[in-house]
């Protein structure tokens, strides 16, 4: 039987890991309706290539381990910059501070309502 994960609940489990390893910023684009690559972007910042690397293995493991979902790609993981996770029906992009000024995907696929911010209190992903 296959899994049946939605893509909300994948979004929120990604959040989940990336706040394990102190992430900052943490937003979930949901861009459905704007492309066909997948239903959201999960992106956050990390200090430092290390902690970006940790964030990338502790996305890949917790998303494994409580949801039995591996990768199809990952890019940029080891290098420390910009890391990207593609599930498919989300795509994590893992950025140092610079990089994700440089791109500011949030600025490019935001539309004003499809927004929204991990919220590490709650544990939830909440409208920003």
């Amino acid at each position: 039987m296959e899994n049946q994960v939605t893509s909300k609940a994948l979004a929120l489990q990604v959040c989940k890991a990336l706040a394990d390893k102190r992430g900052k910023d943490i937003v979930c684009l949901y861009v459905r309706e704007k492309t066909d690559l997948c239903d959201y972007f999960v992106v956050a910042s990390g200090s430092n290539a290390p902690q970006i690397r940790a964030m990338g293995e502790r996305v890949e493991e917790l998303v494994e381990r409580e949801l039995g979902l591996v990768p199809s790609r990952t890019e940029g993981v080891r290098d420390g910059r910009w890391a990207v996770i593609d599930y498919g029906d989300v795509i994590v992009h893992i950025f140092n501070d610079e990089t994700r000024l440089f791109y500011h995907l949030e600025r490019l696929w935001t539309d004003g309502g499809n927004l929204e911010k991990y919220n590490d209190e709650t544990g939830e992903i909440e409208k920003a």
